[in-house]
């Protein structure tokens, strides 16, 4: 309907009725010009059905072109303001997430000794170790899992499922120890930071142990080669792997660890089996185990609360937010290299991004194998309840809600990346720069930065979903508030806006859909059964 009165594409849509649908690679550069924008609000037409139906629209679909570019120009978008406002939905800039209350955020930060956690995640002990801020809390969250392990198996409670953690914390071990190698092999990618990383050369002792390694072993290569394979005295891993209760779960760590470093010209030092005789990173240096391990108690020990799922829900988060760091820190990075072109290296940061996300869920997922009882017990014990009809239990870590809102804001950079301006009168320069890009593949680097930032809004979202439903598992639908978000739109729930707000990239979105429009009129005007009734 607001094609036909906004001098939208029923016209149009009729003449290439009338022409079969025919299009040609003109046609294809011209389709961004027949987008009709009215107050920053974008109707299309579907091409398809106005072509088949002799110009007769098809049901619109709205894309929200507030969202992806600054717009500097000085038109008044109060009438549009006030349409979302009627339809129920709020103003893009409403829609970003926001921490609960001060109160709320230092309690949570307090409960999981986050203050403590920064220090040693902020700690600058290698100056001239670009990657020292990334890789510390990744390596810092690995062996806070060694420790989840340690305790879940020490659990007492007869009726945990205790096969299910064993796999659960396998899994998130190994998930872990894959982004670790990632982050180490962008080490020897990155010319600034080759070469120094800290790292032990187990050949430059000459076969000889040092008096004080007593986790060393000599091993003998091929000829008269021989090393010196350290392992980490401070770690729990190599322990675990001695102990019968957690033995098996530590020897499929330290395969993974064998099998994903394997494209790095070093290897983390925990026990594996490291059969190439690669130097050791210097993991106790680096990851500092032993003042990690000194957090291991939250500051309600004090209370006797006598709940075992206190360590559970301390530690889970404990890792959470360390991973939480690793997202800053990774964040900050991609922006850098794309102000600086380096868009290959940037696309690659994205896709960790997304895998980052991934993790987070997994990570949060854990709470569904906590006891019910137990749990809910706990939550009453540390009086944890939200303030608001719209506030999650996740919008209490502050680092969490600023990943979500840089993720978000990553939107922004697509101008630059397609090397066009935005147009202050609403034009689609962006989404025309985007079909000539994906069309013409002049910069295919270029594509797979656009494709990481897209998937990077996916995992968000889906992240928001999953802990939505967790908090219904977990806690019981109550807990989880705004419900009614699963089968209506309510604009009330945080959660329910996140993952139900338009997308991040409209203009990308659209040179999809025209170009998913060009191919199937292509198509549909080479296929044999045309040609048989153009003879006829």
């Amino acid at each position: 309907m607001w094609g036909s009165e906004r001098g939208g594409l029923g016209e149009w849509g009729k003449k290439r009725g009338e022409n079969g649908g025919r299009s040609d690679t003109n046609k294809l550069q011209q389709y961004g010009r027949f987008w009709s924008i009215f107050d920053k609000v974008v109707w299309w037409n579907g091409i398809v059905e106005a072509a088949k139906n002799g110009g007769r629209h098809a049901p619109c679909l709205r894309i929200c072109c507030y969202s992806e570019e600054h717009y500097d120009g000085k038109k008044n978008h109060d009438d549009c303001d006030q349409r979302r406002r009627l339809q129920g939905v709020p103003k893009a800039s409403e829609l970003s997430p926001a921490a609960a209350s001060d109160s709320a955020c230092s309690a949570y930060e307090h409960y999981i000794r986050l203050p403590e956690l920064r220090k040693l995640w902020s700690s600058k002990d290698f100056p001239d170790w670009k990657n020292e801020s990334l890789l510390k809390p990744a390596l810092q969250a690995l062996e806070i899992t060694f420790r989840f392990i340690s305790t879940v198996l020490s659990d007492p409670r007869p009726y945990t499922n205790q096969r299910e953690w064993k796999r659960r914390l396998e899994t998130l071990a190994t998930s872990q120890i894959q982004l670790v190698a990632i982050l180490c092999e962008d080490d020897l990618e990155d010319g600034e930071t080759r070469g120094k990383t800290p790292i032990v050369d187990l050949s430059s002792s000459g076969g000889v142990l040092a008096r004080d390694g007593s986790s060393a072993e000599v091993w003998k290569l091929h000829g008269d080669t021989t090393v010196v394979s350290r392992i980490s005295e401070a770690s729990l891993l190599p322990r675990l792997a001695t102990w019968h209760k957690s033995e098996d779960v530590a020897q499929k760590i330290l395969y993974s660890i064998e099998c994903e470093m394997r494209r790095c010209s070093y290897t983390l030092g925990l026990g594996e089996p490291n059969l190439s005789g690669k130097p050791n990173l210097d993991y106790d240096l680096i990851c500092k185990p032993s003042e990690l391990h000194s957090l291991k108690k939250s500051p309600v020990e004090h209370m006797n609360l006598e709940n075992y799922e206190n360590q559970t829900l301390y530690t889970t988060h404990q890792i959470l937010e360390s991973w939480i760091y690793v997202s800053q820190q990774l964040l900050r990075r991609i922006e850098e290299r794309i102000d600086r072109k380096e868009f290959e290296r940037a696309s690659s940061d994205c896709w960790l991004l997304e895998r980052t996300w991934k993790l987070l869920a997994d990570i949060e997922d854990l709470h569904l194998l906590t006891d019910p009882n137990d749990i809910l017990r706990l939550k009453n014990q540390l009086a944890i309840k939200a303030s608001s009809e719209s506030e999650a239990f996740c919008f209490r870590s502050r680092g969490l809600t600023e990943i979500a809102k840089q993720s978000k804001n990553l939107k922004h950079k697509v101008p630059y990346i397609l090397g066009v301006e935005v147009d202050p009168k609403g034009g689609p320069r962006i989404q025309e720069a985007a079909m000539k890009l994906y069309r013409r593949k002049g910069g295919f680097e270029r594509i797979h930065l656009l494709q990481a930032l897209q998937a990077i809004e996916s995992a968000l979202k889906r992240f928001y979903y999953s802990y939505k439903q967790l908090l219904v598992m977990v806690m019981g639908s109550l807990e989880a508030k705004g419900t009614r978000g699963f089968v209506n739109v309510d604009w009330s729930d945080s959660l329910s806006q996140i993952f139900l707000e338009p997308t991040y990239f409209p203009s990308l979105d659209a040179a999809k859909a025209f170009l998913g429009d060009y191919w199937s009129h292509e198509q549909e005007h080479n296929s044999p059964e045309r040609r048989t009734r153009g003879k006829q």
